[in-house]
């Protein structure tokens, strides 16, 4: 594998982790959990579903275990979610449930990133196009589910950081 397409590969994934310190720095657990409305997702819901999908998806490809119960995240968290859980279908309800800090988060994105970042050292021509989901048609190889995660992570961190900024904007005395 060329050196420039892991340099971007590794590039991509450390602006995640970048943009997940630059929302959760100094937010306090009000505006951690703030919901715009009673149906929109919270800024901490939002991190914790962007790591969790990065760390199943990646951890799947790597065939390691996930940092979430690897390292002890899941009990850490008490969240009243299955172990499995990374957000994907959660309803209203269940992102009201979400409880944590952010140092807690970043803690876990920190770990989760640097498990990523491991697996991106070992990457080869042939690891990226190894098929890792059948499910799909066409089935999904090891770069194709790494660019959907970097994507999805950059959807769900650049809405956090919108909602960072309306919290902020609610809880100013002039908001």
């Amino acid at each position: 594998m060329s050196e420039s397409a892991k340099s971007l590969l590794h590039d991509a994934y450390h602006r995640i982790r970048e943009h997940v310190q630059s929302v959760a720095d100094g937010l306090s657990e009000e505006a951690l959990l703030w919901r715009p409305t009673p149906t929109s997702n919270s800024i901490g819901w939002l991190l914790w579903h962007a790591a969790r999908v990065q760390d199943d998806h990646v951890a799947q490809i790597a065939g390691v275990e996930q940092v979430w119960t690897r390292e002890g995240f899941y009990g850490r968290f008490q969240l009243p979610y299955p172990p499995s859980a990374h957000g994907y279908g959660h309803t209203a309800e269940d992102v009201g449930q979400f409880r944590g800090s952010a140092a807690l988060l970043d803690e876990y994105q920190n770990r989760v990133h640097v498990m990523v970042q491991g697996y991106l050292d070992t990457v080869t021509d042939a690891e990226l196009a190894r098929i890792v989901d059948r499910s799909w048609n066409p089935p999904v190889t090891a770069s194709v589910r790494l660019v959907s995660v970097v994507d999805d992570c950059a959807q769900h961190l650049g809405q956090a950081a919108y909602i960072r900024g309306m919290a902020e904007d609610w809880s100013s005395p002039e908001g």
